[in-house]
């Protein structure tokens, strides 16, 4: 029986968000097939998007000759540079999930250079002059034996809002073991898949991601009033108390 959005409960109200893509880039130093920690909690993210209709995919980064390099095609340097193929999933996408292992309480060297590559594209802007990331959305998903997490979290989150996504609130998950060796999240006695913290962060991130990403869309993005470079560039200021001096 179809619930009355307007009268159902927090639990129980529907959403239709299959006009929603997402990508998840697992930002893990294995190589594929061998298994990623990373990738096992954030399966539990894309099959909450999936079960809302998300379209969704993971790319394993690593699994890619992604150059290191602040520019969009590094192929004159670096020939084979497969970023341009993985950027191309990033402009499709509504929802963009990184995902990082800890490594000396920072994210992985795979991590930092897919968030340099994505910076490559800072300039560039979309058809209302904004940087090119605006109205997509991101999060993050970070896992390790270390201490780290809210630093990876709040780096990566950083980032990601200052090259022009929109980072909702609680939008970011982890779970981290004892420090030292021991289990990892996906084996047998970590106590990471029942990790009630775990799953309700995140839980709340991926809604929060889907939420936002939705409001976004079928809003028409962020207004490009007071918003657009290219509108600067031509001399408008939007106002600023200062903008006839400039």
């Amino acid at each position: 029986m179809a619930v009355d959005p307007e009268e159902a409960t927090v639990t129980e109200r529907p959403y239709d968000y299959s006009d929603l893509s997402a990508l998840f880039v697992s930002c893990t130093l294995t190589p594929s097939p061998a298994p990623s920690n990373t990738e096992a909690l954030m399966a539990d993210s894309i099959e909450i998007m999936r079960r809302q209709g998300v379209a969704t995919e993971l790319v394993r980064a690593v699994d890619l000759d992604i150059a290191p390099g602040v520019q969009p095609d590094m192929s004159d340097q670096f020939p084979g540079d497969e970023w341009p193929q993985l950027m191309a999933k990033v402009r499709a996408a509504d929802i963009v999930v990184l995902g990082s292992p800890i490594w000396l309480g920072e994210k992985s060297s795979v991590c930092t250079r897919v968030v340099e590559r994505l910076y490559a594209h800072s300039s560039e802007t979309n058809d209302r002059g904004q940087y090119l990331y605006y109205g997509k959305v991101a999060g993050v998903v970070v896992t390790g034996n270390e201490d780290g997490y809210k630093h990876v979290g709040m780096n990566l989150t950083y980032s990601m809002q200052h090259l022009g996504f929109t980072v909702p609130p609680q939008s970011d998950t982890a779970w981290v073991g004892e420090i030292g060796p021991g289990p990892s999240y996906a084996d047998d006695g970590s106590g990471g898949p029942e990790s009630s913290f775990t799953q309700q962060t995140l839980t709340f991130m991926t809604w929060n991601l889907m939420h936002m990403a939705a409001l976004l869309k079928r809003s028409d993005g962020i207004p490009a009033h007071g918003t657009s470079t290219t509108a600067w560039q031509d001399g408008a200021r939007f106002d600023h108390p200062r903008g006839d001096a400039l």
